[in-house]
């Protein structure tokens, strides 16, 4: 009984860690923060991103300056979470609603997408990490003109979001850092 015990919660830290890379990455995207994204890849991991990208996802982060400079705001949600461990390699079925302000010459324009992310980890050297990520589109609704509103008197005196280091997550926090994974401290 007892070694049934110790294997769940082993399972469950797994799981655990596994959701909060899952989390990290969202903020990883969301906060334009390279360095963090990077942590959350092994070295020779996979991504495919559609026509942005397809390949090492050391070379994918490396183009993400690129590809975000035209994005205002970046919002992901994780919402249902499937995972499936086996041993030090797991695979998830991850639901994601992501919301992009794109500036464009037009003006800035809204694109909300209902996706999933198709993941492979693997634990090596006590952590895991994502081995291969792809990103499915199953719905998108995107409207031409923005219909973000923050000067809106509701939200008149609220702290405003912001890509990068301007966001004021980075003032308040002084745990949760730039750069810095939230979960993943090899305790073993």
């Amino acid at each position: 009984m007892e070694l049934l015990n110790e294997t769940k919660l082993k399972q469950l830290l797994d799981r655990q860690e596994i959701v909060a890379l899952v989390n990290d990455y969202c903020n990883a995207a969301d906060r334009h923060d390279q360095e963090k994204m990077r942590s959350l890849y092994h070295p020779d991991a996979l991504d495919d991103h559609g026509s942005f990208f397809s390949g090492l996802a050391m070379e994918f982060i490396d183009m993400l300056p690129q590809i975000q400079a035209p994005m205002a705001i970046l919002h992901h949600n994780v919402t249902t979470v499937n995972i499936k461990l086996d041993g030090d390699r797991a695979e998830g079925e991850i639901y994601i609603l992501a919301f992009h302000q794109i500036n464009t010459d037009e003006g800035p324009m809204d694109l909300l997408i209902g996706g999933r992310y198709f993941d492979k980890y693997s634990k090596r050297e006590g952590l895991w990490k994502f081995s291969h990520r792809a990103v499915v589109a199953d719905w998108a609704n995107l409207h031409p003109r923005s219909i973000v509103n923050l000067d809106n008197p509701i939200i008149k005196g609220s702290l405003i979001g912001k890509p990068g280091t301007a966001d004021p997550s980075y003032e308040f926090f002084s745990l949760l850092k730039r750069g810095e994974r939230s979960w993943g401290d090899v305790i073993e």
